[in-house]
């Protein structure tokens, strides 16, 4: 069991497109789920949340955020574009799997999103 909400190959599929290497995007987005729980509280008072069809919350953040987060988490370009990456290709399927998948695209051409384990 990973501490991510991103499934299997969607993670290979973010670090391909992102040119990381397989073996270091999981520690990638773990790092990053730690951040993301701890701020939390922060995204429910500031972002818009939208519940996903597995066991993932989603909050819509400004366009940059997970440049800023990497840059905080020590992660080069690369690396945080994979985990970016990641998120988005989760919500865009959970998109599919509510048949929101028009509302979901659209919430992507504005804002990147924080997949966040809505069972923690």
């Amino acid at each position: 069991m990973s501490d991510h909400p991103i499934e299997a190959q969607l993670v290979l599929l973010a670090g391909t497109h992102a040119s990381v290497p397989l073996d270091r995007l999981p520690g990638l987005l773990e790092g990053a789920q730690r951040y993301v729980a701890d701020h939390r509280t922060e995204y429910e008072r500031r972002y818009e949340r939208i519940e996903g069809a597995r066991d993932a919350d989603y909050f819509c953040v400004e366009t940059g955020y997970w440049a800023s987060v990497g840059e905080e988490l020590g992660y080069g370009r690369r690396e945080w574009e994979a985990v970016r990456r990641a998120h988005e290709a989760q919500f865009e399927r959970d998109g599919r799997r509510l048949d929101r998948e028009g509302e979901f695209e659209s919430t992507l051409e504005l804002r990147e999103v924080v997949a966040v384990d809505a069972t923690r």
